[in-house]
């Protein structure tokens, strides 16, 4: 993960450094000369630092780009880039000073303080200064007020203190001015977002307002799970437990993968309505759907064992361990089945020869584009701040010795 995210911030340092050089080519000194800007670019230590990044030697690429800010001192991207790299590499400090020494200069244009504050944002963010680096993103969109790196920044600093509404509506100025092709992503966002505004008004005991936050959200994406799961709450609370069962039923279908979140829900509230076959009917279908769902199995193997049925659920638990060998919670229920069953030898040995090679762990969840690892499935990365990007990471099966 290290490698991977350092390579990944030089690279962006890189390109956020690059995309400020292409709003300016030349500029005007104080004295009236024309500086082309070209030439700190064209400088082999600049060219250098560019090779460094590329092959993520983010010290040696950091030493290359000094050497051309001390020779080109009008280059001001350079100097950025410097800032920024910096900023990566935790010297927050040494980020900061750069970065404000670059908003001194005189006669920079509007586009170039704009860009310069963005990153002292950055800095002041990535160091928790969240008031300063307010001040810096609010600055920035008075300089520029469509500037959606800005916006996106200040979102994230909203979310990150719980000032949902105040996130949701910068999004919201976001997806009006997204191309077509990036609506999506943010309407997604947008109901992740809702649902939080829901679960604050949840909070505050007003359930009408929450039921419409809920709605809301699945009416923007029909694949924001935990708004099914909130809004049934809500109708399972008013004694709704058709109206809950039809919800959760609807995101098991929607987000098959997503299923186990509702299974405790939907069997329970099917045992209200004395309709308990419905919830292995409901099992069945889903590993008839997807023979690889061991958490369905899982689910069913439970309902089985507490129906004292222990065979049919240490048979069920023994096809999920085919599927995935190393989940804590297949091991933790096997041993349960196997002591209803009195440890009886040959099940025991059973267990042992599928379990020969396998390695424990609790459901670990990975982020896709921070790598950010976590035993619980969370819907915003606490690294990143990305929204339903966490996914179950899956260890393959340890091969055989003489497979190697």
């Amino acid at each position: 993960m290290g490698a991977y995210t350092t390579l990944l911030a030089a690279l962006l340092a890189l390109l956020v450094g690059l995309a400020a050089g292409k709003a300016w080519e030349r500029y005007k000194l104080a004295d009236g000369r024309i500086v082309d800007r070209r030439r700190g670019r064209e400088s082999p230590h600049y060219l250098l630092g560019l090779d460094f990044l590329v092959s993520n030697q983010v010290d040696l690429a950091i030493d290359e780009l000094s050497k051309a800010a001390a020779l080109h001192g009008d280059a001001l991207e350079v100097h950025v880039m410097l800032g920024n790299l910096y900023r990566e590499k935790g010297q927050v400090g040494r980020a900061i000073g750069i970065h404000q020494a670059l908003l001194q200069r005189p006669k920079l244009r509007k586009l170039e303080q704009a860009h310069v504050l963005l990153c002292l944002g950055l800095d002041f963010k990535r160091g928790g200064f969240v008031d300063r680096a307010l001040e810096a993103f609010t600055e920035v969109l008075r300089l520029d007020p469509k500037n959606p790196h800005a916006l996106a920044n200040l979102e994230k600093l909203h979310a990150d203190q719980h000032q949902w509404l105040e996130a949701y509506n910068i999004r919201r100025s976001l997806a009006t001015s997204a191309l077509p092709a990036e609506k999506g992503r943010h309407e997604a966002i947008l109901a992740f977002l809702e649902n939080e505004l829901g679960l604050k008004a949840l909070k505050e005991s007003n359930h009408v307002a929450a039921s419409a936050r809920f709605q809301a959200a699945i009416d923007l994406d029909s694949r924001v799970v935990p708004a099914y799961l909130n809004l049934g709450d809500v109708y399972l609370a008013q004694n709704k437990v058709t109206e809950a069962i039809s919800l959760w039923e609807r995101a098991v279908d929607v987000v098959p993968e997503r299923a186990y979140l509702a299974f405790d829900r939907l069997e329970a509230a099917y045992t209200r309505l004395n309709g308990s076959a419905r919830f292995a009917q409901l099992c069945k279908r889903l590993i008839e759907a997807n023979p690889q769902d061991w958490r369905a199995r899982l689910a069913f193997s439970r309902h089985l064992a507490v129906r004292t049925e222990s065979e049919g659920a240490l048979a069920l638990l023994f096809d999920a361990l085919a599927h995935n060998p190393h989940a804590l919670a297949l091991h933790q229920a096997i041993w349960q089945v196997l002591s209803q069953l009195n440890f009886t030898r040959p099940r025991v040995e059973r267990y042992m020869e599928l379990t020969r090679h396998a390695v424990f762990y609790r459901d670990p969840h990975v982020c896709l584009r921070c790598r950010y690892r976590t035993d619980e499935l969370l819907w915003q990365c606490p690294h990143c701040h990305e929204w339903n990007t966490l996914v179950e990471e899956r260890i393959a099966p340890a091969k055989e010795e003489h497979e190697l």
